[in-house]
């Protein structure tokens, strides 16, 4: 099992801030068929403003940022990108000076899912595995997915329980042996 950056590393996409838009949901809490593209999966946030020319500090979850150009439906659009000393170091089109670039202060920076690269046989997107239904082998269901980190030694999952709760789970074959775009499937060794 692999994953892809973008959306996230150990944050939003994984733990990510949540995208500003909310798309349409099914009664199971999941994006509908026909949402599934509109959905906006956030691949950085502003942390801050640097230098006086408009420029801001990036958190990137994604693995190759630049080669998205514009973000938030198009409001703000990447004229350069480099590698700062605490994150990356932006400019947008749309943003002159040091207050504007203040003002993007918590901002997520966010792009369409049918916009990411295509996923291999084995891999996904921490935004697709958020809100998954969580069952256990034996097929008992026992909660949803809320949340995925990344702390360097691969993913972990954070996993709600029905009955309230919170238990997390390395997403390795041993762990979670399958999932789909439907539900997880949790060995219950690891559920406890």
């Amino acid at each position: 099992m692999s994953r892809k950056t973008p959306p996230t590393k150990a944050s939003p996409r994984r733990s990510r801030p949540k995208a500003p838009t909310t798309p349409p949901q099914a009664a199971t809490g999941r994006p509908t068929p026909d949402a599934a593209d509109d959905r906006q999966i956030v691949l950085a946030v502003v942390i801050g403003a640097h230098g006086i020319g408009g420029e801001v500090r990036l958190k990137v979850f994604a693995e190759d940022f630049s080669a998205f150009g514009a973000f938030n439906n198009g409001a703000l659009t990447l004229s350069s990108l480099r590698e700062g000393s605490n994150g990356a170091i932006a400019r947008f089109a749309e943003v002159r000076d040091r207050n504007a670039a203040e003002a993007l202060r918590g901002t997520e920076l966010t792009v369409a899912r049918d916009a990411l690269p295509g996923l291999e046989d084995g891999e996904y997107y921490h935004a697709d595995l958020i809100g998954l239904p969580v069952v256990l082998t034996t097929g008992e269901a026992i909660g949803r997915v809320v949340l995925v980190e990344n702390f360097g030694a691969g993913d972990v999952l954070e996993i709600e329980r029905d009955a309230g709760g919170r238990f997390m789970v390395p997403m390795r074959p041993e762990a979670v042996p399958e999932w789909s775009a439907e539900r997880l499937v949790v060995e219950p060794a690891f559920a406890e």
